[in-house]
């Protein structure tokens, strides 16, 4: 949805819903489609994916934040914010639907079971793949992309890498 029309028919929602004195912004974030704001009475929605969402998702979301907005920060994703939801017309779920369109993320990591994890920040540190086995892992080590292609991650990661190799070929000493 073009963020134009997004802008209207979030503050033609807000204002029905009786937020009159929030306001509405438009924020970077690329995993979450809004969020409610009750320190500075904002609610803000995700440029990237609004400009990926149908007008129906966008309602929701704006409808799920507004739902915060009047159930009030102790009720979370509790029965009373799900009450409020449902009352002024949204789904009362907790999440965006499973198919709703998501923003790729530019570094892509797999481990040698082929697990996929995803990252918006540079991996600043080794990473092994939690789904393969709890706790760092040499043996199950995440190698990251970045847009498709390799790249140096640079020398803090590499020492770091060492560092764990060595630790993980260490003979343990008995108790």
């Amino acid at each position: 949805m073009d963020m134009t029309g997004a802008r209207e028919l979030a503050r033609a929602l807000m204002d029905e819903h009786g937020l009159h004195r929030w306001s509405l912004e438009f924020d970077s974030a690329k995993r979450r489609a809004g969020l409610c704001r009750y320190d500075t009475r904002a609610i803000s929605l995700s440029r990237p994916l609004t400009a990926l969402y149908s007008p129906a998702e966008v309602r929701e979301t704006v409808l799920h934040e507004i739902a915060h907005a009047l159930a009030g920060p102790k009720a979370a994703h509790g029965p009373k914010w799900r009450r409020v939801a449902r009352e002024i017309g949204a789904t009362g779920q907790r999440c965006v639907a499973e198919d709703a369109p998501t923003v790729p993320a530019p570094w892509v990591g797999q481990c040698p079971a082929g697990h996929r994890h995803e990252r918006f920040r540079r991996p600043t540190r080794p990473m092994s793949c939690t789904r393969c086995r709890p706790g760092f892992s040499v043996d199950h080590l995440v190698l990251w992309r970045f847009h498709g292609r390799e790249v140096d991650l640079g020398s803090r990661y590499h020492s770091e890498l060492a560092d764990a190799r060595a630790r993980y070929r260490r003979p343990m000493l008995p108790l």
